[in-house]
This record gives structure tokens, C-alpha cells and sequence, in this order.
């Protein structure tokens, strides 16, 4: 994509304006302005440095030219490292940035010790240019504002818990808590830019030289080469597609644990000016077999292995008599997610109110178990391997399904209204105890196996009766409802029912033909009907348009699910990355950003279809 820029925007930029860095600890996003508008150290669930994404006040830094010009963007191959290419009137100038990898950071090691370093390059190729810079940060989402210092070689930033030294190689002017330069750019120009970040506990955060940013910053992409280098093998349909959303999945992924957190940002709307915003910085079971079967295709057994590893540490305590499966933790394992406002933040576009933690985490959700033992599943051959602790915990999730199956629940959807039977959840109980009946050997649990049949055959019998509706010709959201719910595409994929089951056939075109919006993307439910106690609507979810074409391509309708696989597939920005919904009017992306879901289901559906060929 290229467009004229006359005048930088300040915020309020278009969410498929935004491009992610990552360095598995941390992430930024970056407009195609070249300013940096959010940035969370040293976690991803931190509070922001830069967060003029939700106020424009909230800190930014960027880096762009003083004259008008275009702008074009990609990845450097196989990696998270973002080069903007400024084309103006008398020169271009390369802008590259990233979140800087640790000293030997091959492979499976991508992040370990990363530096809590952002690196920004600018080179003029062509005439001459004249750069602007300006920094401010504005930590604590935007509560403070530093006292920004000049010493040799940058300026450092002091207030609060944070130690903040940016490297600069010309002189910063300072007015307030904010730093500008002007520097004329010649062919052949190339100067470093940094932000270190520390805390008062930390070794303190440095001046880099420009040679140590050089070699830091070659490094980092060398290391994100040889991560791809050894993990991205699949050749099937839309094969770019598949791998750079592996890497946005890596991207998202906490390295000390293994968690993959949903997305990079909180309160993106999912319907401007709506309420409908939350924070995504967080590691969700439900999202556990999903997950799973993406990291097979576009990662690899290894990545699969921490993220499950990291999801059964962070349950192991929170289930038991009496005690139901939390729904997600943080990126640490941390439980308690208790979810607050900051009144002084707008929000993106006047969305408010901006949220952090998440609320949901209190919520019973009986899919869950489902899930999990799902994603065991898919590590059928390293089960035997765990230690006996774990073996007690997989055991109790199917029980705790058996029990409580029949209990009504806030489904997938984490609606905030009442409780109700969703046949979501219900599907997912029977899958807990179909992969715990087939995970029987190695979980040492043969004797439950007849016990477990019993109770999925019940549970497969009452979906297939209470959630069939032949009003809607479908089966639909929850029992006694006639509204119709995308998540019941998940009916084939799990393996309840055959995807050319008459009814289920029935279910996909009836969420085909009156759960679309006229583009043809799939919404979750119908808001109208009230169900998820919120005011307002939302977007089309581009999940569940993936989903829509993996359960075609399982009915062997592959055509279809081409199409809609590319429908969807479409709405990936310029740089390939994809938000969790699509505005239904103006087709501009919505919500949290980049979603980990959308991208899930990306590679999930292109698998499916690839298999749908082969057999074919």
C-alpha cells in the first residue's frame, strides 16, 4: 500500500495503520507515519510508554520526514522487522524498526534475555531530506510526564518506577517533557535512534553507541531468519500468508512462559464510540486447541509444547471440588485479572471507557475443559512424558466436564448478560471427555473410560435434540433459542458431527446466508437479540468467517471455502496483519490488534482447504 501523507496524523489513525515489533516480551505498534503510538515495557501486559493509540496525550515517538511524501511498508523476509520507505520530492529515506533481540537468540531461544531495547534506523538512499524527530514518552498510560535530561549521546527520561535512556546521534531540543531534532539527510546517511528501558531494582539502561545499535540490530534480524529458518515448512495454499501469521503468533508469545497472549492492545472498540473494549493482553484457555492445531501448521511441536505447558501450570491450581477452571491468566501465570478504568485516557477515536485487566477472568465458562484437553490431545505422544501431577490435573478436567456440563454458563462469547445453556460449551464438554476416553491409556485413567463414554453420549444426544431448532433450521445459540450462533462451527471441526451431516450441512448455510453482512463476512450472534447484556453492536468477526471456510472445505465444498477463506483474507493490512473485526459499513478494521485469533484461524482454514485438495 502506498498513500501521500501532507500532514501526520496525531491519533485516531486507522487501526490497519498500525504494524507490530515484538520481541517475545514486549510489543509496539507503529503507524506507516513512522510514529510509534504504543509500546508496553517490559511485558505485554505493562503499562504503556507510548500510548498515543488510545489518547493524544499519551506519548508517541516518531520519525518521518519534514517534507510531504509517500510512503510504502513491508517486513524484511521472515521476520517482525518493520522497514518504511519515505519517498519525497528531492530524496527517500528507509526507516527500519525493531524490538531487539538478546545475544544468541537462534531458533528456539528467539527473545531469551531480550534487552528492552526499541532500535529505529533511518537512511537516506536517494538526494537529500530533512528528518523530524520527536519523542514523548508519557509512562503509566499516560499519567506522567518525565523530566526528559540531555547527556552525551541522548537524553534520559526520570519519574516513576521506569529508567528510560534514548540514544540519539544529534543533539535533542527539549521543551517540557518533550524532545525534537532536525537533522538535513544526505545519500548514504544512516543514523541510529534507541530507547533502553530499566526500573529503579534493574541494572540501569545505557547510551548505545551507533555501532552497538548496528550490530544489534543485524542481530535481530538474523535471529527472527533463523527462527522461520527452522520452523516454517508448510507449502500449501497461500503459503506467505500462513507463515507471517506464524510469526505474528510468535510475536505474541511470551517467552519466559510460552503464553500467547490474544493481542498486543487493550480497548480497541469493537464498535467505534461503543463500549465493546477490553484488554487482550492475556492468555486464554479457550483459545488452547485452536492454537494448538496453528502452531503444528505454522510453527512448530516445540512452540506448541511451551504454550500447553504454560497453560496447565497456570490452571494446575485453580480446579478442584467445588472449583471451576479459570477461563485465563496473565502471561506470567497470574490469576487475578481484575479489570479497572483510566478515566483520563479518550480512547481510540473517543471509544471509551479504556480498560485494563479483564473481568472475564471471574466468569464460568464449561468450554474450557474442552479446550484444554483438546490441545492435550494434540500432544497425544508427550503426555506420557509429564509428571504425575499434571497426569491428576488432565484427569480432573474431564471430570470436572462430566459434573458440570449440565450447569448453564457465560460461553465463549464471555457475554455479560445472564447465564444460559449455550450449545457451544455444551460441545465442548462432550470434547473433554472424548479426548480424555482416548488420552485414557497414558492419563492411567482406563478404569473411568466406561463412566466418561456414558456421559459424552448423553451430552451428545441432548445437543443434537435441545439445540436443533426447526424454526431456524439449525442448530442455534442456546436451548429453547432460535438465534443462530457462529461458534456452532465448530460442531465439524472438533469432530461432533460429520461437516456433511445433513444438519450440520443445514447450520453452515444458515450462518452463511443470516449471519453475514453484505460482504459476506460472518458476525458471532446477532447483538440485537440482547443475549450478551451489552448496548450497541459490533463488527464481523473474522474467526468466524475462517471457521466458516475450514467447515466448508470439511464438507468438501472447497470452492466455497476458497472464497471465503480469500474474503477474509482480504482485510489483512499492508503488512499482513488482521484485527478482530471488520466494520460492517465502512469495511475499516476493528478491535484489538494484531488478533491472535483472526490469525489462528488464517492458517487453520488454509490448512483445512490444502487437506480438502489433497483428498480431493
Amino acid at each position: 500500500m502506498t498513500e501521500i501523507r501532507l500532514a501526520p496524523r496525531l491519533s485516531g489513525a486507522p487501526i490497519a495503520d498500525h504494524a507490530l515489533l515484538s520481541d517475545c516480551h514486549c510489543a509496539a505498534l507503529v503507524t506507516i507515519d513512522g510514529s510509534v503510538d504504543w509500546l508496553c515495557f517490559p511485558r505485554f501486559d505493562s503499562p504503556s510508554v507510548f500510548g498515543r493509540l488510545l489518547d493524544a496525550d499519551a506519548g508517541h515517538w516518531s520519525i518521518r520526514p519534514a517534507d510531504h511524501y509517500t510512503v510504502s511498508r513491508r517486513y524484511l523476509d521472515r521476520t517482525l522487522v518493520l522497514e518504511t520507505t519515505f519517498s519525497c520530492p528531492a530524496g527517500t529515506v528507509v526507516l527500519t524498526d525493531a524490538l531487539a533481540m538478546g545475544p544468541d537468540n537462534r531458533g528456539h531461544a528467539l527473545g531469551k534475555g531480550a534487552p528492552r531495547l526499541m532500535i529505529r534506523s533511518v537512511t537516506c538512499t536517494e538526494g537529500t531530506v530533512p528528518v523530524e524527530v520527536s519523542y514523548a514518552p508519557r509512562p503509566e498510560y499516560g499519567l506522567l510526564r518525565p523530566l526528559l535530561s540531555t547527556v552525551d549521546g541522548g537524553v534520559t527520561a526520570r519519574g516513576g518506577a521506569e529508567w528510560l535512556v534514548f540514544s540519539a546521534p544529534v543533539s535533542m531540543d527539549i521543551a517540557g517533557s518533550t524532545a525534537t531534532a532536525h537533522l538535513p539527510m544526505s545519500a548514504g546517511q544512516t543514523h541510529y535512534f534507541a530507547l533502553h528501558r530499566s526500573t529503579l531494582e534493574e541494572e540501569p539502561a545505557w547510551i548505545w553507541s551507533q555501532a552497538q545499535l548496528a550490530d544489534r540490530l543485524d542481530a535481530t534480524v538474523e535471529a527472527w531468519e533463523s527462527w522461520s529458518e527452522m520452523h516454517q515448512h508448510y507449502q500449501g495454499p497461500w503459503r506467505e500468508l500462513v507463515h507471517h501469521s506464524g510469526r505474528v503468533l510468535q510475536g505474541l508469545t511470551f517467552q519466559p512462559s510460552g503464553a500467547i497472549v490474544a493481542a498486543a492492545t487493550t480497548s480497541l472498540p469493537e464498535a467505534i464510540g461503543g463500549e465493546r473494549n477490553w484488554d487482550y493482553r492475556f492468555s486464554w484457555v479457550r483459545d488452547a486447541s485452536f492454537t494448538m492445531e496453528a502452531l503444528w501448521v505454522a510453527a512448530c511441536p516445540d512452540e506448541a509444547s511451551d504454550f500447553f505447558e504454560f497453560m496447565t501450570t497456570a490452571a494446575a491450581g485453580s480446579i478442584g471440588p467445588g472449583t471451576p477452571l479459570q477461563i485465563m491468566f496473565g502471561v506470567g501465570g497470574e490469576h487475578d485479572l481484575s479489570e479497572r478504568t483510566l478515566p483520563h485516557l479518550a480512547g481510540w477515536r473517543d471509544s471509551r471507557p479504556v480498560r485494563v485487566g479483564n473481568g472475564a477472568w471471574v466468569q464460568q465458562q464449561i468450554d474450557v475443559y474442552g479446550e484444554l484437553l483438546g490441545a492435550a490431545h494434540r500432544l497425544a505422544d508427550q503426555i506420557t512424558e509429564v509428571d504425575d501431577e499434571t497426569l491428576a490435573f488432565l484427569t480432573a478436567l474431564a471430570e470436572s466436564a462430566a459434573q458440570r456440563w449440565r450447569e448453564p454458563d457465560q460461553g465463549i462469547w464471555e457475554v455479560r448478560g445472564e447465564p444460559r445453556h449455550f450449545l457451544y460449551s455444551k460441545v465442548m464438554c462432550w470434547m473433554a471427555l472424548d479426548r480424555a476416553i482416548k488420552l485414557a491409556g497414558a492419563l492411567r485413567a482406563g478404569h473411568r473410560v466406561d463412566a466418561w463414554r456414558q456421559i459424552r453420549d448423553e451430552i451428545w444426544q441432548t445437543v443434537i435434540s435441545e439445540g436443533w431448532n426447526d424454526k431456524a433450521g439449525a442448530f442455534t445459540q442456546y436451548y429453547g433459542s432460535s438465534d443462530l450462533d457462529a461458534a456452532n462451527l465448530m460442531m465439524p471441526i472438533v469432530g461432533f458431527l460429520p461437516a456433511d451431516d445433513p444438519r450440520m450441512l443445514a447450520t453452515i448455510d444458515a450462518i452463511a446466508d443470516r449471519l453475514t453482512d453484505d460482504r459476506g463476512l460472518v458476525y458471532r450472534y446477532s447483538t440485537e437479540a440482547g443475549v450478551d447484556g451489552l448496548a450497541g453492536t459490533e463488527g464481523a468477526f473474522l474467526l468466524c468467517t475462517f471457521w466458516l471456510a475450514q467447515a466448508l472445505a470439511m464438507a468438501g465444498q472447497v470452492s466455497r471455502a476458497r472464497a471465503v477463506f480469500e474474503r477474509a483474507a482480504a482485510y489483512t493490512n499492508d503488512v499482513g496483519l488482521l484485527a478482530e473485526e471488520v466494520d460492517t459499513e465502512s469495511g475499516e478494521l476493528l478491535g484489538n490488534f494484531p488478533q491472535a485469533l483472526s490469525h489462528i484461524g488464517l492458517i487453520n482454514a488454509a490448512w483445512a482447504i490444502s487437506q480438502a485438495d489433497s483428498t480431493a
